[in-house]
């Protein structure tokens, strides 16, 4: 089975630990962010993984090549000239899915113990669907909204206090926050060709446009152990759960 993961973020929440290394490379008990997720995916049967770079790359490259790629295929999507962002960066990557199987995508700065077979075996039970992603019910700024039979039909900014709609509906929609992972299928890409006409972008207005005319899925998952440590203070918490993280 394929993934991605995206790690070529800035790491802008995480200075100054990140002045002089990507984010993917903080670690958390000796561990890099890199390598817990890689080790988790190898774990679920994912063995062949591409990880995007941008930021500080050379070392990612290096830290790969010293680990010997974990024994699995791990191919490299090169952002160096220009961060492409979470859509712009997954369909410059769309090279590597050439299988035709749904494949997962995980923000190297979440921790979790999310069964990642159940997720990916939601998104084989509705195969019209173009994605499944993982949501949960806990406090942010920015919420997805989906529909009573769990299709994903606004995105909601709580400090603007505005909401971008992609499938319309009529009824009571209900708000949950992205977890940064999710398994798509890779008919998404030609949709991502044809409507997505800038390099750099965000996944989630394409899952809105998309939404239009497409099932985009959730999966809700209010029972694993879930930490985005992007922020400094986080890193004392994922301290704390490590231990209880299986990889």
């Amino acid at each position: 089975m394929k993934a991605m993961i995206f790690a070529a973020g800035l790491g802008t929440r995480l200075r100054p630990l990140t002045n002089n290394k990507p984010k993917a490379l903080v670690e958390v008990n000796g561990l890099t962010l890199l390598e817990i997720n890689i080790r988790r995916l190898i774990k679920y049967g994912f063995n062949e993984i591409i990880v995007n770079v941008h930021y500080f790359a050379e070392q990612i490259e290096d830290f790969l090549q010293k680990k010997d790629n974990f024994g699995i295929r791990i191919e490299i999507s090169d952002e160096r000239e220009l961060l492409l962002e979470t859509g712009g960066g997954l369909q410059h990557a769309a090279w590597f899915f050439d299988d035709g199987k749904p494949f997962l995508v995980y923000n190297v700065d979440i921790l979790s113990n999310i069964d990642l077979h159940q997720l990916y075996q939601a998104q084989l039970a509705n195969p019209d669907a173009l994605a499944t992603l993982a949501v949960r019910n806990r406090e942010t700024s920015r919420y997805l909204a989906f529909s009573d039979d769990n299709y994903l039909c606004a995105w909601i900014n709580k400090k603007t206090n505005t909401t971008r709609w992609g499938r319309l509906h009529d009824g009571i929609v209900h708000p949950y926050a992205f977890s940064g992972i999710h398994v798509i299928d890779p008919k998404i890409f030609p949709y991502m060709e044809k409507h997505e006409r800038k390099a750099v972008y965000s996944i989630t207005f394409c899952y809105l446009e998309a939404a239009k005319h497409y099932q985009i899925c959730c999966y809700k998952d209010n029972d694993s152990i879930w930490l985005d440590v992007g922020k400094p203070e986080q890193l004392a918490k994922a301290k704390d759960i490590i231990t209880q993280i299986d990889f």
